[in-house]
C-alpha cells in the first residue's frame, strides 16, 4: 500500500476543495509543491498520480483527467466511483434536481447536430415526470403508475433555480441562454457515454457531444474540433471524413481559437489517471437498456446520426 507524503494530499485537497482544475493550474500547484516542473519530469508527474489513485481506490474515489469539449481544455478533478443508492444518498440534490438533470444531459447527447447545446427554455420544459416513468417502466406490469407529488409539483421556479445551482457547482455550463455540460459532467459521465453508446470522434474515440460532423448524411463521423486541429492542421494533410471519403470543410480560423495546451484532444495516455480507451468502438450505435445502463449488443446494423437514441437510467 503506498504511502503519501503532505505533498500528495495538498493535491487532493486542492482538487476536493476548489473543484476541478484545469491542466496549467493543476500542473504549476504540483510544481510548487515538489520545485519540479510537469512538463520536463513527466514520470515524476505521472507517479504521483498513480500513487494517488492507489489510495483513493481504497474509498472508491479516482483523480481522473478530462478535456472540456467546449474550450479544448484539459482538466483534473476527483470523482466518486460508487453508483449504487447509497451513494446516491449521499448528494445534496434531491431526487427531482436529479431527474431534472438527466434529463438535460439525454437532450444534449440526443442532438443529432452534435451542438452540445440545448436552449434554456427547452431545458426548463423537460418533463422530469418521463425520469419518473422511465425508471419504474420495468416494474410496470401495464397498470397506472402513480407519480410522486415531488415531480408533479417541481415548478419553473425550482428549475430556474436548480440551473443556477448545476452551474455553480460546474455539472453544466450556461453560456448565451445554451445549456451545456460542465467540466464536473465530462469527468463524471465518462462511463456513461461508453456504456450508452454515445458516438464517438472518429480521432480520440472519446464521446462527441460537442463535435463537427461529416457533410455526408449517411455517414455518422464525428470530429472535436480540437482534433480537427490535429488532424488537418499539417500542410499535407488530405482533409476528407476518415470513414467516407467526403471532402471536410474545416474552418482552421475557428479551430486556431482554441487553448493551446496541445494537440490531441484528451491527455496522453501516460498522463491520464482515469481509464483509457482500450479498443476502437464500432460505429453501430445501439438503443440503450434504461435499466441496466448496457448497450444491445444485438443491433450490428451500421445507422444514420438521425436515428440514433439514447437512454439516461435513473
Amino acid at each position: 500500500m503506498a504511502t503519501l507524503s503532505w505533498r500528495h494530499q495538498t493535491l487532493i485537497q486542492a482538487l476536493l476543495s476548489r473543484g476541478p482544475l484545469k491542466q496549467n493550474d493543476f500542473q504549476s500547484l504540483f510544481t510548487k509543491l515538489t520545485g519540479k516542473s510537469a512538463g520536463n519530469h513527466q514520470s515524476l508527474f505521472n507517479e504521483y498520480l498513480r500513487k494517488i489513485n492507489e489510495e483513493l481506490a481504497f474509498v472508491q474515489l479516482e483523480l481522473r483527467a478530462c478535456r472540456n469539449q467546449y474550450d479544448g481544455n484539459v482538466y483534473y478533478g476527483v470523482v466518486n466511483n460508487v453508483s449504487d443508492e447509497q451513494s446516491k444518498l449521499g448528494t445534496k440534490y434531491s431526487v427531482p434536481q436529479i431527474a431534472f438533470y438527466k434529463g438535460i444531459i439525454e437532450a444534449i447527447v440526443q442532438d443529432a447536430a452534435a451542438q452540445g447545446f440545448i436552449s434554456t427554455i427547452d431545458a426548463l420544459n423537460i418533463r422530469i415526470e418521463n425520469q419518473f416513468l422511465a425508471g419504474t417502466e420495468a416494474q410496470s406490469q401495464g397498470g397506472s403508475t402513480h407519480i410522486p407529488a415531488a415531480f408533479r409539483n417541481f415548478s419553473m421556479s425550482q428549475k430556474e433555480k436548480t440551473l443556477e445551482e448545476f452551474e455553480r457547482d460546474r455539472w453544466l455550463s450556461l453560456t448565451d441562454g445554451k445549456i451545456g455540460l460542465g467540466v464536473r459532467s465530462f469527468l463524471d459521465l465518462r462511463s456513461w457515454f461508453r456504456s450508452n453508446e454515445v458516438p464517438p470522434c472518429e480521432v480520440c474515440n472519446e464521446a462527441a457531444v460537442k463535435a463537427e460532423l461529416c457533410r455526408n448524411e449517411g455517414c455518422n463521423v464525428r470530429i472535436h474540433m480540437y482534433c480537427l486541429r490535429m488532424k488537418f492542421s499539417k500542410s499535407r494533410a488530405e482533409k476528407v471524413c476518415p470513414g467516407c471519403g467526403t471532402g471536410w470543410h474545416y474552418n482552421i480560423a475557428k479551430v486556431e481559437t482554441l487553448d493551446e495546451e496541445g494537440d490531441v484532444s484528451a491527455p496522453p495516455e501516460s498522463q491520464q489517471p482515469c481509464e483509457p480507451s482500450t479498443r476502437k468502438r464500432p460505429r453501430t450505435r445501439g438503443v440503450a437498456d434504461s435499466d441496466t445502463l448496457k448497450p444491445e449488443s444485438s443491433q450490428s446494423t451500421r445507422v444514420t446520426r438521425r436515428s440514433v437514441r439514447l437512454k439516461i437510467a435513473s
